[in-house]
């Protein structure tokens, strides 16, 4: 079949260049202040401290700190938490290495819990099979922008005294429960890598609420060295996550940004969903009730059952279009990455994994069948705050046609 006719200048924006980010004069001032004021570090520059103070305001929450990237967010919100090498952190199966090796470097053990296939979130039940005596802290991934569900999993980890670290990567002001996501565990980490919501190409926040919480937040950033202190010394073992105040100038004008990029995002999902409902064999995901979802990507799940190699096969007929998309959205879960089937990690003491129960490092695929399920079904498409309707009908069109080319 012929595709039908499009307009030959309909290129999707993309995250990944200026057609799919907002960068302007604003931004261009503020780096520019930065520059002729000669003051690139952030413990004496004024960006950092107003990004810290607005995106604190913004989320409702006491403090914030940012740092030089998301890996390091989580890095910090574990180190704050401070774990005894051994000690087990929960987490979920399907996440970024950068929320993960954190958890080793801080000496701890990985435990990977299950997800509901239809979201690739973990849930309460699949979090409370995998809690031990030894369980420390719970990570939750609010996945592609769309929440987990929260207050059952707070209901949980606080019914056990275990402390809930939200990665908030890809999630900006996502709401579940009338509260945005980061905001209702004891830490909240977010990124600013270059495909999220704002971004300075790298960086990343903390947030909490929690006053001693804050304290080892902000020292983890620093060294531990207590800056303002009467006799500040380097009081544990820490290192240097500061952000740049170059990158901490771009983030308060992106901040600006953030709810009309959210919204333009929300309403885009919205005008797809309704474009392609009547797709058979397709399904797009949707918040729980009672959460909003803010599109990091946009997702499907296609039914191999009704289209031909699945979403593998939807994926390779959208290429005609040049529509880029990701099935699976990753070539395999963490666990099955090297760094821990063979415990690569400090020369050759397979340290932490050396102090594990069998049990918290049994990666056996009969204990993840919601895993394997859900990134077989899923297909990853792009958005961003650049798409307009214009964008959607073409991409509306494109899925309509290339589903029909492999449907069985």
């Amino acid at each position: 079949m012929t595709p039908t006719a499009q307009p030959e200048n309909i290129k999707l924006p993309s995250d990944q260049d200026a057609s799919g980010r907002t960068f302007g004069a604003e931004e261009l001032g503020a780096i520019t202040e930065v520059l002729q004021s000669g003051t690139l570090i952030t413990t004496k520059g004024k960006f950092g401290k107003t990004l810290e103070e607005n995106f604190a305001a913004r989320l409702g929450v006491k403090y914030a700190y940012a740092c030089n990237s998301g890996s390091a967010a989580v890095h910090v919100a574990i180190a704050a938490i401070n774990p005894n090498p051994g000690d087990e952190i929960v987490t979920t199966s399907i996440t970024d290495m950068g929320a993960l090796t954190p958890i080793v470097f801080q000496g701890a053990i990985p435990v990977f819990a299950d997800v509901d296939p239809k979201t690739l979130n973990v849930t309460a039940k699949t979090i409370e099979k995998v809690l031990s005596d030894k369980t420390k802290a719970i990570i939750v991934t609010h996945l592609f922008g769309n929440p987990c569900e929260m207050q059952a999993i707070m209901e949980l980890a606080d019914s056990r005294g275990i402390p809930v670290i939200e990665d908030t990567a890809q999630s900006f002001l996502a709401e579940t429960g009338g509260k945005y996501v980061g905001t209702i565990g004891k830490i909240g980490a977010f990124s600013f890598q270059q495909g999220k919501h704002m971004t300075t190409g790298e960086g990343g926040i903390v947030v909490t609420n929690d006053d001693d919480l804050a304290r080892r937040l902000y020292l983890c950033i620093n060294k531990a060295w207590g800056y303002g202190d009467q006799n500040p010394d380097h009081y544990f073992i820490a290192l240097n996550y500061r952000m740049t105040e170059l990158q901490a100038a771009l983030a308060v004008e992106q901040l600006k940004k953030l709810d009309a990029c959210v919204e333009q995002r929300q309403k885009m999902a919205k005008l797809l969903d309704e474009k392609i409902a009547d797709i058979d064999g397709i399904e797009s995901y949707k918040p729980a009730s009672g959460s909003t979802m803010t599109y990091w990507k946009y997702c499907l799940r296609v039914d191999d059952a009704k289209i031909e190699d699945g979403s593998v096969g939807l994926a390779k007929a959208l290429k005609v279009y040049d529509v880029a998309s990701a099935p699976r959205y990753v070539v395999k879960p963490a666990f099955m990455c090297r760094v821990f089937t063979e415990q690569n990690t400090f020369g050759d003491s397979h340290f932490p994994f050396n102090l594990a129960r069998p049990e918290a490092v049994d990666y056996s695929p009969e204990k993840f069948p919601g895993t394997f399920k859900g990134l077989h079904d899923v297909l990853v498409l792009p958005i961003n705050e650049r798409y307009e309707e214009e964008h959607i009908e073409f991409l509306a069109s494109s899925i309509r046609e290339a589903v029909e080319k492999v449907r069985k």
